[in-house]
């Protein structure tokens, strides 16, 4: 049985996976943690016996030398060890071989966070040249780039985003997955959802923004440490807990999806929030947040023909926005629905949000899809069914 020292950014979910572990035989190993926690840096792990190889990698071994050693493909390397994604292949430092045949970039067997976004963005390029493009659109509070993704070419523009909300990350690992399905049927000449991929991305260019509140996924998923530069205003937003799992804003308390400059003032009043905390407060102005900005200024700069913004959780797909939505948005969002079988609803009371300003501005389709249903952050062992979901609804957005 192995001793693992916690490092930061590390979760039990996580360690479970470097190893090739059952989670639940990891907390039988150590009991005195416990599911939901959160793993704290330093701490020693026992490690079970557990049916992943590991290698000692050794000088000059790399994801791509591994590749032809093993037979694996070197993003499968990369997306077993995301620890070592960022120039941490060392020698001595200890990875997980891929199971053979492991195809697929994009894990959601534990949590979901930037890390892990920013090394599948870099290993869907490399894989799909060809189909994917990869920008930066601005960056968050504490300085993580955001970036963009485009598939496609077609001349419809069609936007979709993930992760406005802290707690909601499990939909920065849908996009993802779904990103990859889709560069990978374009590349391979087949469908995804029942659709040809490649007249799709001939019909639309799909822009994804996979991961709008990094900062607050991150707390979302390990915490606060007191080396974080908002360790005490934090503690005194969250009341004094240490647990952030309800947590929904950034990392300046501010609620990016009430942050548009659509009836703003109207939200504040609604809101009646005095100041930042873990939801519902607008900010002190419109756009205040980096990350509301960007994504201001990206609609701006592409004038999207729709947006589809993805949350959790209700199976609900709201349309509408104080009667400035164009005729065409009520029959599309029935046909999203039809498509993966969530209600839409027109919703009322409500202002403030990405999809109410881009309808307002633009006076064209916007939506936001509330996926799946449970309590937030939702479960992981259901994301196949979410998956399904989201798969079908986006392929159908992207038809024109």
């Amino acid at each position: 049985m192995l001793t693992y020292a916690v490092r930061p950014g590390d979760t039990y979910l996580r360690i479970a996976r470097k190893f090739g572990v059952n989670p639940y035989a990891l907390y039988a190993a150590n009991p005195a943690i416990a599911p939901g926690e959160y793993a704290q840096p330093g701490d020693l792990l026992r490690i079970p016996a557990r049916p992943a190889r590991l290698r000692v990698l050794q000088p000059g071994d790399t994801p791509d030398s591994l590749s032809g050693r093993y037979g694996i493909p070197a993003d499968a390397w990369i997306g077993c060890n995301p620890a070592l994604a960022a120039g941490g292949w060392h020698p001595g430092t200890v990875a997980v071989v891929p199971p053979a045949g492991t195809p697929g970039i994009v894990d959601a067997t534990a949590e979901y966070g930037y890390r892990d976004m920013m090394a599948d963005c870099a290993a869907l390029k490399k894989r799909y040249p060809s189909w994917l493009e990869l920008t930066v659109i601005g960056t968050s509070v504490l300085g993580k780039p955001l970036p963009a993704m485009r598939i496609g070419g077609g001349p419809r523009r069609l936007h979709v985003n993930a992760s406005f909300h802290a707690n909601e990350w499990i939909t920065s690992a849908l996009l993802m997955r779904f990103a990859e399905r889709l560069a990978a049927a374009c590349a391979s000449g087949g469908e995804i959802a029942g659709e040809p991929a490649r007249e799709l991305c001939g019909r639309t260019t799909l822009w994804l923004v996979p991961m709008v509140n990094p900062d607050g996924v991150e707390l979302v998923q390990e915490g606060v440490r007191p080396d974080h530069p908002f360790y005490r205003e934090l503690l005194r937003w969250n009341r004094g807990s240490r647990r952030f799992d309800r947590w929904k804003a950034n990392v300046r308390g501010v609620d990016l999806n009430d942050q548009f400059p659509a009836h703003w003032e109207a939200e504040c009043e609604r809101r009646d929030t005095a100041g930042p905390g873990p939801r519902d407060y607008p900010g002190p102005s419109p756009l205040s947040e980096p990350e509301a900005a960007a994504m201001a200024a990206f609609a701006e700069a592409h004038r999207f023909d729709a947006v589809v913004a993805l949350h959790t959780q209700g199976q609900e797909i709201y349309w509408n926005y104080r009667d400035y939505e164009p005729p065409e948005s009520e029959r599309l969002a029935q046909r999203l629905g039809r498509a993966c079988g969530y209600r839409p609803v027109k919703l009322s009371g409500s202002d403030a949000g990405f999809k109410d300003w881009f309808i307002q501005r633009f006076r064209r389709p916007g939506f936001t899809v509330e996926v799946g249903l449970g309590v937030n952050p939702l479960p992981l062992e259901r994301f196949p069914e979410y998956y399904e979901e989201v798969e079908r609804l986006l392929a159908e957005a992207m038809k024109p």
